[in-house]
């Protein structure tokens, strides 16, 4: 027996011949299955079924007594057999040529050699005497009068039947990548060549897509584990698709569900950022999504979470916010950071000089971000920029500069610190100063 033998699921090529038994007309086709493998079709079933089964009125009229009691025998007793059958049976005879099955026929079917040579070691290893296996009846009755039976296509019969329940009952199904075409990739469902086209590719996954060509895009996620559920199985055109985003989606809430259960307010974990938002990132906590509101990222001020973050990197994050209903998570990154409002509270006072960089202006004043101190910003009211009347801020300040202010209002709860520019040099805060000075 060759050695090197050639992929599962692929049957015997078996050929009738119309001229050894004219009264059994055999018409054996060969469609294409799965990219390239083979299956035997049958187109002459209601033939041969007429062919095995007589009728009443032929099977004893003019036989003899010994003739009709065999007769009656066989077809009380043995098994009517019929192409496309798939059942079980007992190895009763190996040989390097042909192994035989009692499938409870008049006789034993017959693997044919040509169908072992195409076996890997791990289906061989089934064909031992005594052993039970599922066999395919590929021919009833051939032209030598021969059962004509394929082990590799029970296989992959079963699995038809196999994805057709799972189809109906939705249930996912766990497989490796096996390759991929131009529209997605390939993914085996047993001997069964399944098909995931790249719009029911997961959102993880494609993130993770990159280049113009199928080998770039698909190439390293070759034996990758996938999930998937049946969407649709057409056995007629060998038509199996799957889908990773729908198993993917279902999953990630089950999870979802299941984890909101567990977290608990405060909890910190660290998690992957999956997506970034103009108002925030979406970070994965083991299971599920949660939301750090841009806000919630850093102490400083952000305009766009990609300032500070990339998709794939890690963070450590606390949980602030739990909506059981909405199945909402609310994380903050910045909290595991100190919080630069404890120094304000320390050092920092009513009256006090303070350098600070103007960031922004708008009608009503300018913002400015201390130099000490970074993470907080100020607003010097537009009330507060000169004695004399002032239309806008950029009339006195620009963007960039930076100013000595004083601090005017301290609001540490709130979170807010009013400066002034107009207050620097005012005779009201004169000891204050001196005091300072003297300290210095």
């Amino acid at each position: 027996m060759n050695s090197n033998l050639s992929e599962l699921g692929q049957p015997e090529e078996l050929q009738a011949s119309p001229a050894a038994e004219p009264e059994q007309p055999e018409v054996v086709a060969e469609a294409a299955v799965n990219g390239g493998e083979t299956a035997v079709v049958d187109a002459a079933e209601a033939g041969d079924q007429n062919a095995e089964t007589a009728t009443p009125e032929t099977s004893t009229a003019d036989a003899p007594e010994g003739d009709a009691n065999w007769l009656a025998q066989d077809t009380s007793d043995q098994k009517v057999l019929k192409r496309g059958d798939v059942l079980d049976g007992t190895v009763t005879t190996t040989s390097p040529t042909a192994v035989y099955v009692d499938v409870g026929a008049k006789t034993d079917g017959i693997i044919p050699g040509r169908e072992l040579e195409r076996m890997n070691r791990e289906t061989l290893d089934l064909l031992k005497q005594g052993e039970v296996v599922s066999v395919y009846v590929v021919n009833p009755h051939d032209h030598n009068g021969d059962l004509i039976l394929s082990l590799n296509r029970a296989l992959e019969e079963l699995d038809w039947r196999r994805a057709e329940e799972y189809r109906e009952s939705q249930e996912v199904y766990e497989s490796h990548v096996a390759g991929y075409n131009k529209g997605g990739l390939i993914v085996r469902f047993g001997r069964v060549r399944g098909f995931v086209p790249q719009s029911q590719i997961s959102a993880d996954r494609r993130r993770l897509m990159d280049g113009e060509t199928p080998e770039e895009r698909y190439g390293k996620m070759i034996n990758e584990a996938i999930v998937v559920k049946v969407m649709e199985v057409d056995r007629a055109r060998n038509r199996l698709i799957l889908s990773e985003r729908t198993a993917a989606r279902e999953s990630r809430e089950t999870r979802k569900e299941s984890l909101i259960g567990r977290l608990q307010v405060g909890e910190v974990r660290t998690g992957k950022v999956v997506s970034l938002v103009d108002f925030g990132a979406f970070v994965d906590i083991g299971g599920a999504e949660g939301l750090i509101h841009l806000t919630e990222l850093s102490w400083t001020h952000v305009t766009h979470p990609r300032e500070l973050l990339k998709i794939g990197q890690e963070v450590r994050v606390e949980i602030i916010s739990i909506d059981q209903e909405a199945k909402r998570i609310g994380l903050s990154m910045k909290r595991q950071e100190a919080d630069p409002w404890d120094t304000v509270a320390i050092n920092y006072q009513v009256g006090q000089l303070v350098q600070g960089m103007v960031t922004k202006m708008t009608k009503f004043g300018a913002f400015v971000r201390l130099v000490d101190v970074p993470e907080i910003e100020g607003l010097v009211h537009i009330s507060e920029l000169s004695d004399q009347r002032v239309a806008h801020p950029r009339d006195v300040l620009k963007e960039g500069e930076t100013v000595t202010l004083r601090v005017v209002k301290m609001d540490v709860e709130n979170r807010r610190l009013g400066l002034s520019l107009k207050r620097v040099n005012s005779a009201e805060y004169l000891d204050m100063d001196w005091f300072a000075g003297g300290d210095q």
